[in-house]
């Protein structure tokens, strides 16, 4: 395979990060956008349709980038299975709940179609930068990771309209559409956590779901990761979508901080000042250009012929541990996580 022909669904708020960076690739065919509004799917610039079955036997992708909220995910995966397509990206959150999502990571390992979840946060500059100072001995061995979520995009009755007013009526919001990004990132940094507990509220009253909470996750070692998460609250950034809050990771030889800028500085254990390691992010679009890596990997790992990251069957972890955050919430107990 030398090109590879790439159909989307779905032309939402989101997809315009998608197709610009589908776009940036030179091998890369855009073939075609399907979204229930047919104007929206035609404004993209691409072939428009309205019937997802039609498009993908019109186009004849390689690829289907499938760019729509949960409840509509299963539905056009079996649609793409049916078509015959071998090589899906599916967005988060992925499906309604962990059920639908085994099921449909089954029915697409029957077929012997590729599956993997747009999970694109471990692939943030700042994230990758983390890993090869951890994994370098940079700061020793790691006792403790912070994460504070502060979007600030919470606040008021016009909460999420301006962006994705779908938010509004999500009953599970802050684990299911947002944490989520934090559980996988803590897993790719530290290895998959043993136990959780969660202290989840609701702030703003004109929303369905959680909008705050703590998360604490053991992790192999003695190592513990703390979620602090409020979208009623900010942090000092110029944009806060770019890193959505700030990060401590903590070893017994120094420590990494990310700020807001999306610059990350390593101090040394007992030293006064911080050093930076990478410099803020000067990307005018989402998360340090996040999409693009996660597609690009995906593009050179098909070319490749190799397993990507972020595959369904290895992202049912992610939904997995999710469970067990609202379970713990809902109870009060730390609960233990089965070894995967």
């Amino acid at each position: 395979m030398t090109r590879l022909r790439v159909a989307c669904a779905g032309a939402g708020y989101f997809s315009q990060y998608h197709l610009g960076s589908w776009s940036r690739m030179d091998n890369v065919d855009l073939v075609g956008t399907c979204d229930r509004d047919i104007a929206r799917a035609s404004a993209t610039g691409l072939p428009g349709f309205d019937d997802l079955a039609r498009m993908l036997t019109e186009t004849q992708p390689d690829l289907l980038d499938i760019i729509l909220p949960p409840e509509a995910q299963a539905e056009a995966i079996r649609t793409a299975l049916a078509q015959g397509i071998k090589a899906m990206i599916c967005q988060k959150p992925f499906c309604r709940d962990l059920a639908e999502a085994r099921q449909i990571t089954a029915e697409a390992e029957a077929a012997g179609a590729l599956l993997v979840i747009h999970e694109n946060f471990r692939f943030q500059p700042w994230y990758r930068a983390a890993k090869q100072a951890i994994d370098g001995g940079r700061i020793g061995a790691v006792q403790q990771v912070t994460f504070r979520l502060r979007p600030g995009d919470g606040q008021g009755p016009d909460a999420y309209l301006d962006r994705q007013p779908y938010f509004r009526t999500m009953e599970r919001l802050l684990i299911h559409e947002t944490a989520v990004h934090w559980i996988d990132t803590f897993r790719y940094l530290l290895g998959e956590p043993t136990a959780v507990y969660a202290d989840l509220r609701r702030i703003n009253p004109v929303i369905a779901g959680e909008d705050a909470g703590l998360i604490l996750f053991d992790h192999p070692g003695g190592v513990r990761a703390l979620f602090d998460g409020n979208r009623c609250l900010d942090h000092a950034a110029d944009n806060r979508r770019r890193t959505m809050g700030e990060a401590l990771i903590e070893g017994l030889d120094g420590s990494l901080s990310l700020r807001g800028d999306g610059s990350l500085w390593h101090r040394r254990f007992g030293a006064p000042d911080a050093t930076c390691i990478l410099p803020p992010d000067n990307f005018d679009g989402f998360g340090g250009d996040c999409v693009h890596a996660l597609q690009t990997h995906v593009l050179s790992s098909l070319m490749a012929r190799k397993p990507p990251e972020n595959r369904a069957r290895d992202y049912l972890r992610v939904l997995e541990i999710e469970a067990a955050v609202y379970a713990s919430a809902a109870t009060g107990r730390k609960i233990p996580l089965e070894t995967p």
